[in-house]
């Protein structure tokens, strides 16, 4: 007799997010309408919010969605269709109000986090995947990072006996048309501009190259944004290109890497965007600062944008919307961005 094998999904955690926003909501929309690209995922996190979550989102005519408990990731396998698996965490005494900056929101958001990147770190789970957050929440829960970022990279150098500066990582938000890289993430403008140093610069071109070409089986083209408008123009408007980038650029160049720039920043995301008329002239932009980077990308289209963190020991993506506290619990907030997520870690996992 032939044993025909089945291969099964590699297992992925999702964070619950913060439960006073729409994370549990996409969360379940995502189990109700892609049981095919779930199959293998459970969710970190809080039973009572999940379940209020699938309610939001009930109708006539529409799948139920029922939350089941499991104790360990691999019984989420054998979870049938369109059914969520919840790995409960301590739990809160009551549900949390939606819409509402809360601190036990935010000490369950940030404990479904660490849970799942220790889980990562471990080899028990080939991914994470993490709904959003809220930052003022997590502030009050006296967290002491403040965003996913930074958390997960204080997880991860912790786990592996480093210091957190001897785990850099960066910030990557993608879709079809572009990709960007960021060289500071959650800071002030004036300390990003203070963080466009030549280590700095060069780091997050080496770790850009790594990993967006580890994701496309080849070498990426990097273009680079200039700080200031026009690039500086040679000086006019400020001197952070020719004292700190060009050199970055050109000792990546000679380290081997397909990098150019700095280009306008006014120019350089029209250039690296990829249609159905052109591929764009570079694969991936690493940006000087967040909003720089993030709003061209977001313009595009935030129900398609993920946000990859770069340089960890793991594999994580996420969101690139927030937690929508406007609409939390209306059953109105839209999955697209957390099913492109999921996609995104399947396909960077088998990498």
């Amino acid at each position: 007799m032939t044993t025909v094998q089945t291969s099964k999904p590699p297992l992925l955690a999702i964070t619950m997010g913060d439960p006073a926003g729409i994370g549990p909501e996409i969360i379940a929309l995502a189990f109700r309408d892609a049981p095919a690209l779930t199959a293998g995922c459970f969710v970190v996190g809080d039973v009572a919010t999940l379940r209020r979550a699938a309610g939001c989102i009930s109708g006539p005519g529409l799948p139920s969605v029922p939350v089941c408990v499991i104790e360990s990731p691999f019984d989420a396998l054998r979870v049938p269709p369109r059914c969520i698996p919840v790995l409960p965490l301590a739990q809160a005494g009551s549900l949390v109000p939606f819409g509402q900056i809360n601190a036990e929101a935010g000490r369950m958001a940030a404990d479904s986090v660490v849970w799942a990147a220790q889980a990562a770190l471990r080899g028990d789970v080939a991914a994470l995947v993490t709904a959003p957050l809220h930052k003022e929440a997590l502030a009050a829960a006296g967290v002491a990072f403040p965003g996913h970022t930074e958390l997960l990279q204080a997880e991860a150098a912790a786990f592996t006996g480093v210091t957190v500066a001897d785990m850099p990582v960066r910030m990557m938000l993608a879709n079809d048309e572009l990709r960007t890289v960021l060289v500071s993430i959650h800071v002030s403008l004036r300390d990003a501009i203070e963080a466009v140093t030549y280590d700095n610069v060069l780091q997050t071109l080496r770790i850009t190259h790594e990993a967006v070409g580890r994701a496309l089986g080849r070498a990426p083209r990097i273009g680079v944004a200039g700080l200031n408008p026009h690039a500086g123009e040679g000086g006019l408007f400020g001197r952070e290109e020719i004292d700190t980038i060009i050199p970055a650029v050109a000792a990546a160049q000679a380290l081997g890497l397909d990098v150019h720039g700095p280009f306008a920043p006014d120019t350089v995301f029209m250039r690296a965007r990829a249609t159905p008329e052109r591929p764009g002239e570079f694969d991936v932009v690493v940006a000087m600062y967040h909003d720089q980077g993030l709003i061209p990308v977001k313009y595009l289209g935030v129900d398609k944008g993920v946000n990859v963190t770069l340089g960890l020991p793991l594999v994580r993506t996420s969101p690139d919307h927030g937690t929508a506290f406007d609409i939390a619990g209306t059953g109105r907030a839209d999955p697209a961005s957390l099913l492109e997520a999921i996609h995104m870690a399947r396909n960077l996992v088998r990498r």
